[in-house]
């Protein structure tokens, strides 16, 4: 029992190690910088040990900014594209003979850089002195008016980020989906179709009680993914996201540390360490969600 325990150690050793070396202690240490107060990234000196770093962070406008922008981006796009994936993989899933192929094409966002995606939105909302944008043009043709998406106002911006945030995350949900609901028992179904039930009662009797455990997955994945959101936003609005009221707080921790106001590694430390809070708070949530729901 012992050899077969050291064993079992030792296999782990290598994955403890990386673990360790690569989260643990970058973990471990962020910790330590967001507290050290008045941190001089040249000299290497502070001058005390405290929560100053945090009050700033909390106060500080832009932060505050790019929380509000990080909520609305999660709010908005995980359960709408939760939702529609749903959809679009039940859709394909009454269409076995042409599947595989809608699939590829669905699954085309996914290995495209999303730089250059983002590339193309900008090209299809933005207004410039010679072209009003795609989007304006479809606008005007049913009678709108022209909205400059890019850098006009908020609910414009909003918009076109969370409609940008969408069309990214859905192929990998749609693909997911699609191969959990092909992997529901059809015995069910034949079941259900003998006694008469409607497809509506199939699918929420039993098509959603078996996906259940697919779709909290995905859930939680988009709330951490989007939570993360930054390089999409640079793509759209360019690097000067603060100018453009659409940071995010993985943007503001960059701009902490590397942007025009950087060469501040505690009030980095100080939004990752929140940022993670909130992360690791709303994952527990759902976590606990999923299991009550399985267990009823």
């Amino acid at each position: 029992m012992k050899t077969s325990g050291l064993k079992a150690w030792l296999y782990l050793l290598p994955a403890i190690v990386f673990l360790g070396i690569f989260m643990v202690y970058p973990l471990i240490d962020v910790l330590i910088y967001s507290l050290e107060e008045g941190y001089n990234s040249a000299s290497g000196e502070s001058y005390g040990i405290g929560l100053y770093n945090y009050s700033y962070v909390l106060h500080d406008p832009y932060f505050l900014q790019a929380v509000k922008n990080t909520f609305i981006i999660v709010v908005i796009t995980v359960p709408l594209s939760t939702a529609i994936a749903l959809l679009i993989s039940l859709a394909l899933s009454s269409v076995p003979k042409i599947k595989e192929l809608y699939q590829t094409i669905f699954f085309l966002p996914y290995v495209t850089n999303t730089l250059a995606v983002g590339l193309v939105f900008m090209i299809m909302f933005k207004k410039t002195p010679y072209s009003d944008g795609l989007i304006n043009v479809l606008i005007k043709a049913f009678g709108g008016n022209t909205v400059d998406f890019i850098e006009g106002p908020y609910w414009a911006k909003m918009f076109v980020m969370c409609f940008y945030t969408l069309w990214i995350v859905m192929p990998f949900k749609i693909l997911i989906l699609t191969s959990a609901l092909a992997s529901v028992d059809d015995t069910y179904y034949k079941a259900a179709k003998i006694d008469g039930t409607s497809r509506f009662r199939m699918f929420t009797l039993i098509t959603l009680p078996m996906i259940s455990p697919m779709i909290f997955y995905l859930i939680i994945t988009g709330f951490i993914g989007a939570f993360k959101a930054y390089s999409d936003e640079v793509a759209i609005f360019g690097a000067d996201l603060n100018s453009a009221g659409m940071n995010t707080i993985v943007g503001y921790v960059y701009d902490k540390l590397y942007g025009d106001g950087g060469g501040y590694p505690s009030f980095a430390s100080a939004a990752a360490l929140i940022l993670f809070v909130i992360v690791f708070t709303i994952t527990c949530i759902n976590l606990l969600i999923s299991k009550k729901s399985s267990s009823v």
